[in-house]
């Protein structure tokens, strides 16, 4: 009896689940049943922004934007094992036996990052101000 009833707790969620594909299939399926179907060269050209496209897809880009993205990348991943520290601080005496040792711990990694931070920022990728090619 018990295990009947577990199940019976998940199916709002289920019928959540096949109401938003089923609502995103008819959609679909609709705009393609409904929707008018002429090619051209007009519609088949690239178009990015409202901008016309220019020269090869494949052209390069400078180091500088993979280094940024990277960095954004890693900086988010730093701040996403912030949370979880400061979720449970208010617990930690609990967990670690003292407050004071997550505090340190938590300034040893901040630490860290912002070694990190300024060691970018001397190497001037953040400096969006002056093109200076590739690093």
């Amino acid at each position: 009896m018990h295990s009947q009833n577990y199940f019976w707790n998940y199916l709002p969620l289920m019928m959540q689940i096949i109401v938003a594909v089923g609502l995103g299939c008819s959609m679909v399926t609709m705009s393609w049943l409904i929707g008018r179907h002429r090619k051209s060269s007009v519609k088949l050209a690239a178009y990015e922004c409202g901008v016309p496209a220019e020269g090869d897809a494949r052209g390069r880009f400078s180091v500088r934007f993979y280094m940024v993205a990277m960095l954004f990348i890693l900086f988010d991943v730093e701040a996403v094992f912030m949370l979880p520290w400061a979720v449970i601080y208010r617990r930690l005496p609990a967990i670690t036996g003292s407050r004071m040792f997550g505090f340190w711990e938590m300034l040893v990694y901040l630490g860290f990052v912002l070694v990190g931070f300024f060691y970018i920022w001397k190497k001037g990728i953040l400096d969006w101000a002056q093109d200076k090619g590739d690093l």
